[in-house]
This record gives structure tokens, sequence and C-alpha cells, in this order.
């Protein structure tokens, strides 16, 4: 275990084209290829744990990576189709591959176990055991059906009619790709719209996916899909650390260049300019997704609150709470107990260190609120959680601070304090 010691920061002006590419889009780059007869080519694949994992089970299940260049790789499905694996499928710390793995596996022929790290395996399961179970897959889990690992004896399923009760892009990822492999056509609706990455990557690969309000209606495949063809643009998710930067450090200025500006990827930013940070994009493709650049200039933050798109902003709120912790006022964050089964209860780990850091908080089931107020140094926790460790290193710029257990940043931003050393001084000591 290493800890990462954060200096306070001056103004700083960067222009950055090295931010990690995106987790969500790596991911079903790995598993959807598995759908094609054909070889599909990715430029750009994420090289972090996560990604890595999910990459290391579509091998096992009979994908060949050939590697063409430095960031460019050829995923080769076998001409034999899906391969039974003869070990368990480890999913690291990845929620999204274990629970998109479960759907596209259950649909399938074989006998499958998908597990990963202390983390994932304590990680609410059921929310898809449950929907898979009662359009007759066959699923076997610890607690009584709700923790990994999971036992997965695949069949070809009957098509469905599902309402999630959860807007969540991981759950309508594997009932869709448990929907592809049906004997008849399915229909799946969500309150409202969670990330949509999987049916619009499905879509460029030809599957017939239609989207009307909120519904959408999956026909299952007649033969494979096109191979993908794609450069994985900068993840937004992990572009935000930067931008938060910005958003604190006075006179501060960022060009991050090709991130994806899917909109329901870019919510945090959409906050972070009604509380005052200045906010620009720039489209340069629309392929399988819109891509773009985004300048951010540093102006005094204001409090908010923030009770929905929570779907769109999961990922990003323990980052704007640091926003929320500097802004004028009082900021509240209801609906939003998602929180609490994410890699750590977030809103635990978010409200037990801004305390350290002398800022006032009230907690509340489904959120919690922040009076904006001044941080003071501190020695941070973890959590084992990287969304945590880079929203608390980010802080740290403003006063300075230690973040004990730092190497889960590994999971999704490897360069993550690479970048960060161009704006300040950052040292490595091991945890006490």
């Amino acid at each position: 275990m290493k800890a990462a010691q954060i200096a306070q920061a001056k103004s700083f002006e960067l222009e950055l084209d090295n931010i990690a590419t995106d987790k969500s889009i790596s991911h079903r780059c790995a598993i959807f290829s598995l759908l094609s007869a054909q070889a599909s080519f990715v430029e750009n694949y994420l090289l972090a744990q996560d990604t890595l994992n999910t990459l290391k089970i579509a091998q096992q299940l009979g994908l060949t990576c050939e590697k063409i260049s430095e960031n460019s790789m050829r995923f080769i499905p076998s001409k034999h189709g899906l391969k039974e694996p003869r070990d368990i499928l480890d999913c690291g710390n990845a929620g999204t591959a274990i629970r998109l793995y479960t759907g596209f596996l259950a649909a399938r022929k074989g006998y499958f176990v998908l597990s990963g790290d202390e983390y994932l395996n304590n990680r609410p399961m059921a929310r898809i055991i449950e929907p898979l179970k009662n359009i007759g897959a066959t699923i076997y889990a610890r607690a009584n059906n709700t923790l990994a690992p999971l036992s997965i004896i695949g069949e070809e399923l009957q098509g469905f009619s599902y309402a999630s009760a959860i807007p969540s892009a991981q759950v309508k990822g594997a009932m869709i790709l448990a929907a592809l492999n049906a004997r008849t056509p399915s229909h799946y609706h969500e309150t409202s719209l969670s990330r949509d990455h999987s049916e619009n990557m499905l879509r460029g690969m030809g599957a017939h996916i239609v989207s009307n309000n909120g519904s959408l209606e999956i026909t299952p495949l007649q033969s494979p899909l096109d191979p993908l063809e794609i450069k994985v643009p900068s993840d937004p998710s992990s572009a935000f650390f930067i931008a938060l930067a910005v958003a604190i450090v006075p006179n501060s200025k960022v060009l991050l260049k090709n991130v994806l500006l899917n909109k329901t990827r870019i919510e945090a930013f959409e906050v972070l300019k009604k509380m005052g940070t200045k906010i620009e994009y720039h489209t340069t493709s629309k392929d399988y997704e819109k891509i773009g650049d985004i300048t951010l200039q540093h102006a005094p933050l204001r409090a908010i609150e923030i009770n929905e798109n929570i779907a769109w902003l999961i990922d990003e709120l323990p980052a704007l709470s640091i926003a929320m912790a500097l802004a004028s006022g009082t900021s509240r964050i209801k609906n939003a107990q998602e929180l609490r089964v994410k890699e750590t209860n977030r809103i635990h780990a978010v409200l037990t260190n801004l305390e350290k850091m002398g800022i006032e908080c009230v907690e509340y089931e489904d959120g919690y609120s922040i009076v904006g107020g001044e941080l003071k140094p501190a020695v941070l926790e973890s959590y084992g959680d990287h969304r945590i460790a880079m929203s608390f290193a980010i802080a740290g710029l403003v006063c300075g601070a230690k973040i004990n257990s730092c190497e889960c940043v590994e999971v999704s931003f490897p360069n993550f304090f690479d970048i960060l050393s161009k704006i300040t001084q950052v040292g490595f000591e091991s945890c006490k």
C-alpha cells in the first residue's frame, strides 16, 4: 500500500491529449467484439486494470487479441464460436464487466463462473440476477443470490418485456446482450435515460435496437454483427478530475482534447458550469459517439442543488463534492442512494474525508449537504475506491493532503498522478 502526498498548487494552464481513454467504451469493445465473425479494430483501448480484466475474460471465451501498434489492437473472434472456459472469469474491481458478462453469458450455452476482488464481491448483484432469472436464466450466487461469485448455466432465453426500477447502464447493457440471443424480440424500459453506450455501439455494428420514449425494442440477431472500427476517445469521467482542478485553483485554464461528449456523460461538466466555471465544447467528430474538445477557465463557485439526472452523474459526484466544499453557500445532493453501493459507500467516504478537512456536512439516506468553506490539510482515506482517491488528491491542490492506499487509481486512470505532477508536486510513501 502506498500514500500520495499532494502539495498545494499555484495557478496553471495546460493542454492535455493524454487523459485516460474511456472505460465504458473500452469494456464494451472487448465484449461486443465477441458478437462479430470478423476482426474488430480498436485504437486507444484503455490499458487499465478494470478494462484489461474485461479483455482477459474475452480471451478466455475465445477472442484473440493482436497488437498492431503501441495503442492499436485487433480483436479476432474464434471461428468456432464461444469457448467454455476452464477457469473462473476474474473481473477484478470492474462492476461493468461482471454485470455485462452476466447478461451476455446467461443467454449462451455453457458453464461460467464470474468473480472479482473483495470490493466487487460485496457489491449488489441481485439487480442483474433477478431480471435474468425472471426470463429463464440459470444463475446461482452467494448470499441468497445477491453477491458474487456467480455461477451461470447459459442457454438460449425467451424474449422478454422488462421495466427496470433502477436507471442503470450496466443493467440495461446486460439485458440487451441477453435479448440479442433470445428466441423472440424483447422490450426494455427505464424510468429515466441511463448511459446509452451499449445501444449506440451495437446499432453501429448492425444490431436492430429501436428507442422510443425510454423504451428499447431489441430484435434477436439472425447473423453475426459487423466488426467494430473505433478510436476510443478520452474518458469524460477521468477528464472531470482535471476540470475540478481548474474549478478550485484560481486563475487556471485547461484544454481537454478528444473527449467523449455523449450527453449522458458530460452532465458533471454542466453542473460545474452552473456553479460558475467557464466551459465550452467543440465537437470534432461523430462516429459511434459525439467526440470533441473542452475548454475550462476558473471562476468563483456558487452552491448548487442536485436531485435529477443522478444516473448521469453517479461517478462524478465525489469530485463535484470537492467543488461544493469550496463554493459559496450550502449545496445539496438528493436521490443518490446508489452512491452507497459503488466500489465503497461513497456517501460515507466523501463526508468522512471532508469533515477531516474542516468542512461542515450533513448526511441523508439518499445524499448529503455540504456547507462551503475552507479546506484544511489532512490525512485522508481512499477506501480502495479510485474515484475517492482522485477526488481528494485534487482537493489537496488547495491546501495539501495525504491520500492513503492510492494505488486503486490504476483501475481507471493509470497516468493520473503523472498529469497531476504537471500541476503540483506529488510524492509517494508507504502507508503506515
